[in-house]
């Protein structure tokens, strides 16, 4: 009887070991299923890119971009060479003001006569604008005359050349005697000394063209117009161009010059009397303002040539 209590008693706790070990195993299958499913649910962030690699044409291309910035500084890293130059000079040398003042002295002229300069540069830039504007709307199409023309060329270019061979400064004062003090004299100086470079330019413009371009337009059937605006007038744009910066750099000495020979107003007029009174700040200060009205032009008439050839800008890319 002890025997078969025994085996009972075995029995009946194996039966409780399977069904502990059966609920155990349900239980850890349930908790994986639902780890497997909290895991296939949850919204992992996706995983860091690559770090990105410089590749050749990358650097390449970065190399050409500092370049060209760095080759637009050239100018205004030159300028400020030249002002370091002339400080370092004038302190170095202690050199007098009344020789050659310093910038710190001259820039302050700039800021403290800024209305004197202003009032008096609106006179000469209009001068410089109607002298060189004459010019340009008188020269070019003269040049293009006599470059198609032989008449013309036999005609009207001797005379502009016995013109240019007399010295314009030495007839300044009869246009005072003609015209007055007024802004009509230094406009006439002004498109005098202007107008003979941009007719020459204007000529060889026009008739830089190769013959042969010429008669393959004519076999083509193009008209004397078309022929003139697709084909001679875009070829002679910048010989034009180059002719048209030399004279608006002479058209800002002309002024200057004019009212150097007779003139109350203006900045040759502020230049002669800071001579006459020994005030070498305000030279230079006018000199600063002209070489900027310089600077200026000739940017405008760079950007003119930029607007009007664009195929020069694709070769020059």
């Amino acid at each position: 009887m002890d025997e078969g209590l025994r085996v009972f008693g075995s029995m009946r706790d194996g039966a409780r070991f399977n069904s502990l070990e059966t609920g155990i195993s349900s239980m850890t299958v349930g908790m994986s299923q639902r780890a497997g499913d909290s895991v296939r649910t949850s919204d992992w962030p996706p995983p860091p890119p690559p770090p990105r690699v410089a590749t050749p044409e990358v650097f390449s291309k970065r190399l050409r971009v500092a370049r060209q910035i760095a080759w637009n500084l050239l100018p205004p890293l030159t300028f400020i060479a030249m002002v370091g130059l002339w400080w370092a000079a004038v302190e170095a040398f202690k050199i007098p003001a009344y020789l050659l003042p310093g910038p710190r002295g001259v820039f302050t002229r700039l800021v403290t006569d800024a209305p004197l300069l202003w009032t008096h540069s609106k006179v000469t830039l209009a001068e410089i604008l109607l002298g060189f504007g004459l010019t340009v709307v008188t020269a070019i199409p003269l040049g293009l005359v006599i470059a198609l023309s032989p008449l013309a060329k036999q005609l009207v270019y001797p005379p502009l050349m016995l013109m240019q061979l007399v010295p314009k400064i030495a007839v300044a004062p009869l246009f005072l005697v003609w015209l007055g003090f007024g802004i009509e004299s230094k406009v006439l100086l002004t498109v005098l000394m202007t107008f003979f470079p941009l007719l020459l330019a204007s000529i060889s413009g026009f008739q830089i063209l190769d013959d042969r371009l010429l008669y393959l337009t004519q076999s083509m059937g193009a008209t004397r117009w078309q022929t003139f605006r697709f084909l001679r007038f875009p070829a002679a744009l910048p010989v034009i161009f180059a002719g048209i910066k030399t004279s608006a750099t002479i058209a800002a000495t002309a002024a200057i010059v004019a009212e150097f020979v007779g003139s109350n107003t203006g900045l040759g007029y502020v230049l002669l009397r800071g001579t006459s009174t020994m005030d070498i700040e305000l030279v230079f200060a006018v000199l600063v303002v002209l070489t900027l009205v310089g600077i200026a032009v000739n940017y405008v008439v760079e950007f003119c040539e930029w607007a009007m050839t664009p195929w020069q800008r694709a070769k020059n890319s």
